[in-house]
């Protein structure tokens, strides 16, 4: 199947594109809080859609949203940010709030005369630990909602609920998920578009052109608004070298010395200048995962670029690349179906209440799990990723290791393949063709 044929049967058309056939679930998630929360913040990579969303929420309600992105209203709100603060719309919504911090003391002032749910909804694109402001202004005030890419259920306009019914009976989604017919071809193209909602409206040069916009601006722009740091030409040649290293361990060290082979830059600045690239999005850490169960477990993190779509076009890979069947074409493209994989299970897992944390398992013994979830009850679900058509018996080497670490406590683990069958290894062990991540029902 080709990208163009692929895009038409998987994507919405231009039209509707910001208008899905169903709501994106994380806007389910946003109504909720504002009944809880005082002050809800979306953040989120540019053009991810945060503005749609802060857009539905404020309509649905007969409220206006006053975008920072535009001078006029930025220069208004820096000139009399008190007024704005006191808006009598609930919630008062506030785009791209990053660019006039100085209405966050006057948002706290009115909090502390009124202290309500859903007084404000603010939506940035950096990350709100990396705005000091905000969280000394605000600090158990207000709550974050990551705004991730579209899921491959939102893009096909499907409900997606293969983890939350994972959690609650792992055998029953293997008893009832049946079949796939999804294609190596297909999980291919899906890969590389990745699920930047402008992204998926386009192919080939044109899409590439959009990759390099938006990540040029993250780095001009965005950046340039969190640090006084002069940018240095070496941040892209930076975020290219973690590109190379996603869905694997971090190393920092490598990282520097390969980001400048002629005058390489020391560890504790690429550690700086990562935070940076983290702060905007374009690269996340998942963090190692029960370090205290086993003394052998690997503590570094894995670095994941923020979608797959992304992180091809920074490897500078495309389909016809990871078709090929040479070792090198492979290697990479289990890397890039890891990430891809492991941000659908991540969007899922955000979409609901009981998740208390996310991780990846790993031994110094390369035995693992791609990704580790816990909830707030103690008990784990783990995932492992596999780029073939079948599954060998010590794939499952680490999944059986959390399992008798955990004991009762593991309710189930899944290799994540691209096969066809669904069915149960062993005790609390399984195997699912990866698609049933969006198509189960």
């Amino acid at each position: 199947m080709t990208l163009q044929n692929w895009s038409s049967r998987y994507t919405l058309p231009m039209a509707t594109l910001f208008q899905p056939i169903v709501p994106r679930r994380v806007e389910v998630v946003t109504d909720a809080r504002l009944r809880e929360e005082p002050v809800v913040v979306l953040e989120g990579p540019r053009t991810v859609g945060k503005t749609r969303l802060m857009k539905a929420v404020a309509q649905a309600r007969g409220v206006p949203v006053f975008d920072l992105d535009d001078g006029d209203t930025r220069a208004a709100v820096n000139a009399e940010p008190a007024r704005y603060a006191a808006a009598a719309e609930r919630p008062v919504c506030i785009d791209e709030y990053q660019k006039a911090v100085s209405v966050l003391p006057e948002i706290k002032a009115q909090l502390n005369e009124e202290l309500v749910p859903g007084r404000y909804l603010l939506a940035g694109s950096a990350r709100h630990d990396a705005i000091p402001k905000l969280s000394t202004e605000l600090t158990g005030r207000y709550h974050t909602i990551r705004v991730y890419p579209l899921s491959q259920g939102e893009i096909a306009g499907t409900h997606e609920r293969f983890v939350d019914a994972f959690i609650a009976d792992p055998q029953a989604v293997v008893a009832t998920a049946g079949e796939s017919i999804m294609t190596r071809d297909e999980y291919v193209e899906r890969v590389v578009a990745g699920g930047f909602p402008i992204a998926l409206t386009r192919s080939g040069s044109s899409r590439s052109r959009w990759f390099a916009d938006m990540i040029r601006a993250s780095l001009e722009r965005d950046l340039s608004e969190l640090s006084k740091l002069r940018q240095s030409a070496l941040l892209p040649n930076l975020l290219q070298t973690l590109a190379s290293q996603t869905a694997q361990v971090l190393n920092v060290s490598r990282a520097a010395r390969e980001t400048s082979r002629q005058s390489p830059i020391d560890s504790k600045t690429a550690e700086s200048w990562i935070r940076l690239l983290e702060a905007v999005f374009l690269v996340d850490r998942l963090p190692a995962w029960g370090t205290t169960l086993r003394a052998r477990a690997v503590k570094k993190p894995k670095v994941h670029v923020v979608d797959s779509g992304v992180a091809a076009h920074l490897m500078r890979l495309n389909g016809d690349h990871l078709r090929r069947l040479d070792p090198t074409a492979q290697t990479e493209f289990g890397h890039l179906l890891e990430t891809f994989a492991v941000w659908e299970l991540r969007k899922q897992l955000s979409w609901l209440d009981n998740v208390a944390g996310v991780g990846h398992w790993r031994t110094r013994d390369n035995d693992e799990a791609d990704l580790v979830a816990e909830l707030y009850d103690g008990s784990v679900v783990a995932f492992e990723i596999q780029a073939g058509s079948s599954v060998r018996g010590e794939k499952f080497t680490g999944m059986k290791q959390l399992r008798d670490s955990l004991g009762e406590r593991f309710l189930g683990g899944a290799i994540l393949y691209l096969g066809k069958r669904s069915y149960t290894y062993e005790d609390r062990m399984h195997v699912l063709p990866l698609d049933r991540l969006w198509t189960f029902a």
